[in-house]
């Protein structure tokens, strides 16, 4: 079955050659890693009552000048559009050969590609921080061109620290917006007028109907008009109206006028679309501990600031497109607001979290809605990612069985490589599912070292999920460590399983109490419905 929306696993640069066609895409919003020398964790909390938390490393956000990067730099300078060639040569006499340069060396063909797939009429907001965004900006003028330069966002993403003290607070991010071409398609976005501004001038209310409005000025600021100039209401002015258009007003009774004075005309405030939004936002708060729609990933943003993008840049049906998506903020925003999307991210787990979050958010029927591009769907693809990336592996293993990885840390290996979590008692804290992920050979052994995992974790069933056929002993070891009854189902479980990886992509998952009811291992997203339209007041510009 065709399906519009994309989630491809990989490097964006190569899904985006193999892929994205050219000028396929409306809206294309990317927040990269800043390279700001900080490796960035995702956060679980503990579901047995702790107050501590485990982390997993997501991705390490630097990029060193080595070898990879000498390459990258000299692709592009070499294979590049020219301005963007010379604007990285530019950079690197400037800059020197540094850790910024290998940053911006990975950036500059990603933009080259993002500038291919948006379409003629589309837009494109890049999200980042003070650390690179001069030099962001001055690349995406070399391959936007500085005439479709549109805005840049300025964001208050936090409260201003008190400990800095030899300059000023860093408090925000900056959104570079960039269009395709003049032709690019723009919806103003109002936010409600103040209190203070309405109590100012909208003050009368309309006894008939009780509609709030104000009086406007109908009189031209242009002097020079003597097709406007006319007696009316016995006040001869320059108008802003011919005198047709000043009578008809008047007879649907907007015309305002107390003898002796000016006629004014009569604006309601439900007729007002609000102020219009303006390139500094202050009013969307960062997503804060204990927000609902936390999922702990570290670069989250706030499903309102994607919301205003979204809808200021794109309209039902149009394609949406993030390079760098994360959990999938600009996914599930996206898919919320009817909007077609096209998600890319280079790890299972960040891949994971987005398939949570969207079944989470929108339920079962949202697996019908994507396909996934890039994980494996057979033996021998789960064989060959085995091979290429152990850790990769066992994050995509642990995801078919909806279980989050624990934190590896040096000389720390339990046994541990996956959790899972399940509540099915009221009466007795949450329990534990403890699972051990295996690529290469495996025997009893493994079996009885599980087995201890399971008493010294307290866990009350174990599972070992592996690439190649369990043997024999291996089965029988495994059943000889008893069944767990559950206590409010009153269903009946092996403490201890085996799953191959063929079980696993065959659709059969771990044995226990209906996991629809009792998982709470991963922090689910707040519910949602798809709306029917933008429910926004919207203004087409031409520019």
């Amino acid at each position: 079955m065709l399906v519009d929306n994309k989630l491809y696993y990989g490097d964006n640069l190569e899904i985006l050659q193999k892929y994205v066609e050219d000028e396929s895409v409306d809206l294309i919003y990317l927040d990269p890693p800043f390279n700001s020398n900080q490796d960035y964790n995702v956060l679980f909390s503990e579901k047995n009552g702790s107050q501590a938390a485990s982390q997993i490393k997501a991705f390490e956000d630097t990029w060193r000048w080595d070898q990879a990067a000498v390459e990258a730099f000299q692709n592009v300078v070499e294979n590049g559009p020219e301005k963007v060639a010379l604007a990285m040569q530019a950079f690197r006499q400037m800059l020197g050969a540094n850790d910024m340069l290998a940053y911006l060396s990975m950036m500059a063909p990603r933009l080259v590609e993002l500038q291919r797939v948006l379409k003629e009429t589309g837009s494109i907001y890049l999200h980042c921080d003070p650390t690179a965004s001069h030099y962001l900006k001055m690349l995406m003028d070399a391959v936007f061109g500085l005439i479709n330069f549109r805005n840049e966002i300025v964001w208050l993403r936090t409260t201003p620290k008190s400990h800095i003290k030899k300059r000023f607070s860093n408090a925000h991010d900056s959104i570079l917006f960039y269009s395709k071409s003049e032709n690019s398609k723009f919806h103003l976005t109002y936010r409600p007028h103040d209190q203070s501004y309405l109590d100012k001038f909208y003050r009368f209310t309309e006894p008939e109907t009780g509609r709030r409005y104000r009086i406007g000025d109908l009189t031209n600021p242009n002097k020079h008009r003597p097709n406007l100039t006319y007696e009316f209401k016995g006040v001869t002015r320059v108008w802003r109206w011919t005198k047709e258009r000043m009578l008809k007003a008047e007879k649907d009774g907007r015309i305002v006028w107390e003898p002796g004075k000016v006629p004014g005309y009569k604006r309601y405030l439900d007729e007002m679309p609000g102020t219009p939004f303006t390139s500094v936002w202050t009013d969307i708060r960062p997503i804060q501990s204990q927000a609902a729609e936390r999922l702990g990933y570290p670069t989250q943003k706030p499903e309102a600031l994607l919301e205003r993008i979204i809808k200021a840049s794109s309209k039902e049906k149009e394609v949406v497109l993030d390079p760098f998506c994360g959990c999938g903020t600009a996914i599930a925003v996206a898919q919320k607001l009817k909007r077609k999307w096209i998600g890319i991210d280079i790890t299972h787990l960040a891949i994971s979290l987005m398939k949570h979050r969207l079944h989470n958010t929108f339920g079962e029927k949202i697996k019908n809605k994507y396909e996934i591009i890039g994980e494996p769907v057979s033996l021998p693809d789960a064989e060959s990612l085995a091979k290429e990336d152990a850790y990769q592996f066992q994050w995509w293993a642990l995801s078919l069985v909806m279980a989050r990885p624990v934190e590896k840390r040096k000389g720390a290996d339990k046994g541990i490589d996956g959790r899972l979590f399940f509540h099915d008692d009221p009466k007795t804290p949450t329990k534990q599912i403890v699972i051990s992920v295996k690529s290469g050979h495996t025997g009893v052994a493994h079996i009885r070292d599980l087995r201890g995992v399971l008493e010294r974790e307290k866990a009350v069933i174990g599972v070992l999920i592996t690439l190649q056929e369990p043997t024999r002993p291996m089965r029988a070891e495994a059943a000889g460590a008893g069944i767990y009854e559950s206590p409010t189902w009153r269903t009946r479980h092996p403490v201890l399983q085996i799953l191959t990886i063929q079980e696993l992509l065959e659709g059969k998952g771990i044995d226990y109490p209906p996991p629809s009811q009792v998982n709470v291992t991963f922090k689910k997203a707040k519910k949602e419905v798809e709306v029917n339209n933008d429910r926004q007041n919207e203004l087409e510009l031409d520019q």
